[in-house]
């Protein structure tokens, strides 16, 4: 051998040692790789060239697998089998790359709906106002989408599908109906980000299932909470007040106010400002997840200052085993009254028709003061302020003619 030939060979030789590499023989390019306490059979090899028009000639590491799991021979007959694919011009490391590639694709087919559920459940649901707000989702799926689809691949979910688990409902069920349709897409939707699936949402409503089943407002009954006439209330007011109770004292500063239920039960001594007379709801607790000022009534103020602030607790109106009084505390005060017939929510209703029909304050403070969103969306991008003054005097007026 040359001179200069056995000096690249012993330099070549030199560098493999240096990266803990040790040739065995038997194969070209068959090493094996010591580092630390591991022992790895690796093979370089030359992929294209001559035999190949469509790869350059490169140098690629293969491994093996690992010593002793694999012996000598076997490293052998593998060594031997890459040398003689990478002649044919396949690059055993791409190869190998792609293979895994297709297993992580079959693998990612197989997820089910169910099993996305139950992933977008945890990815989204911190972010949810409520828990409550998380158990209706898994609900409403448990009980309509996954006795049909739960245990499909998400990306077998098609139209037909979708339609197999709304069909049932969607006219005994309407409202339901709905909401499981939009958790069906946003779990459709995520699925595909996520590249569990591919094409568009089989569960979209526009331009899709708006074709194939009737609008809501065709099907639906429209079901208004049973409300109290305006002329009424100061008499029921007068008999609420002489009710000794937490939730008594909760549900006549709900109707004051003309919060929700879960607004009021919610309240917590820090949300009030008593010298400014404000009450502010904090976004989390607000059905559109924007912070709310309420002006507080003269009668409001009175609920207020007579509630005793109980030791340990944040609340305003503290359960009798402390925390926040129970969605059904102020429908079981109105059902001691012997009213079962209406409900708390219909008091923002009793509210609304009072203001509406014998009020001249305009339809926007009204709507400000029930904290609904403005439905015309000019009037709403001009209409920046919270109107607070003229809620406060609407308020009041409320306030007067809640009493005897």
């Amino acid at each position: 051998m040359p001179k200069k030939a056995k000096e690249l060979t012993v330099l070549a030789v030199s560098k493999l040692r240096a990266e803990g590499r040790h040739a065995v023989g038997g194969v070209d390019g068959l090493h094996l790789r010591i580092v630390g306490g591991s022992r790895a059979w690796v093979l370089r090899v030359v992929v294209g060239g001559s035999s190949s028009a469509s790869l350059s000639p490169r140098r690629v590491d293969v491994g093996l697998g690992g010593y002793p799991d694999v012996s000598l021979a076997e490293a052998r007959e593998k060594a031997r089998d890459h040398r003689r694919r990478a002649k044919e011009g396949i690059d055993p490391v791409r190869e190998r790359k792609a293979h895994r590639a297709q297993q992580r694709q079959q693998a990612e087919q197989t997820h089910t709906f169910h099993e996305c559920s139950e992933a977008y459940l945890a990815a989204h649901s911190a972010g949810w106002k409520n828990p409550k707000h998380r158990q209706q989702w898994a609900s409403t799926l448990a009980t309509y989408a996954a006795p049909v689809i739960g245990k499909r691949p998400i990306a077998e979910v098609d139209t037909a599908a979708v339609l197999a688990v709304l069909e049932r409902i969607w006219l005994t069920k309407t409202e339901t109906a709905s909401r499981v349709r939009g958790r069906i897409e946003s779990i459709l939707d995520w699925a595909t980000v996520r590249g569990y699936r591919q094409g568009e949402n089989p569960a979209r409503w526009k331009g899709h299932l708006d074709k194939l089943l009737p609008a809501r407002s065709k099907v639906q009954k429209v079901e208004h909470h049973p409300a109290l006439p305006y002329s009424d209330v100061a008499t029921f007011m007068a008999d609420l007040a002489s009710r000794e109770s937490v939730a008594a004292r909760a549900l006549q500063f709900s109707i004051l106010t003309a919060a929700r239920s879960g607004e009021a039960r919610g309240a917590t001594w820090d949300e009030f400002d008593f010298e400014a007379r404000t009450w502010t709801v904090p976004a989390e607790r607000m059905k559109m997840g924007k912070e709310h000022r309420i002006p507080l009534s003269s009668g409001a103020i009175a609920v207020l200052r007579a509630m005793p602030r109980i030791a340990g607790s944040r609340y305003v109106f503290t359960a009798p085993r402390g925390g926040m009084l129970s969605d059904m505390a102020l429908t079981a005060v109105l059902r001691r009254m012997g009213r079962g017939d209406i409900t708390q929510h219909g008091f923002r209703s009793t509210f609304r028709d009072w203001a509406g029909e014998t009020t001249a304050f305009p339809r926007e403070v009204i709507e400000h003061a029930l904290a609904h969103r403005l439905r015309d969306k000019a009037e709403a991008a001009y209409q920046r302020g919270d109107l607070l003054r003229k809620r406060a005097e609407l308020m009041e007026a409320w306030s007067k003619h809640c009493e005897l």
